[in-house]
């Protein structure tokens, strides 16, 4: 199992995939928002969603997990 992990704290404020997608190495999947900054994170590899482990408002830490793929 892959998973897309937070590289930053921060507070999620899209979440552009839901269970069942099929991502591509790079694509954009959440979009954090930290000192008044947008950041995009990336999938690292391609896969297909099985579980998407935040909402829009969390706040979530450098390392969570964020997104599980298959």
């Amino acid at each position: 199992m892959k998973q897309v992990a937070a590289n930053m704290a921060g507070t999620v404020i899209n979440v552009l995939v839901q269970a069942g997608d099929e991502v591509t190495e790079g694509q954009d999947v959440v979009v954090l928002e930290s000192m008044k900054m947008e950041v995009p994170i990336q999938a690292e590899v391609a896969g297909k969603v099985t579980e998407v482990k935040v909402n829009i408002g969390d706040f979530v830490n450098e390392g969570d997990v964020l997104i599980t793929l298959e």
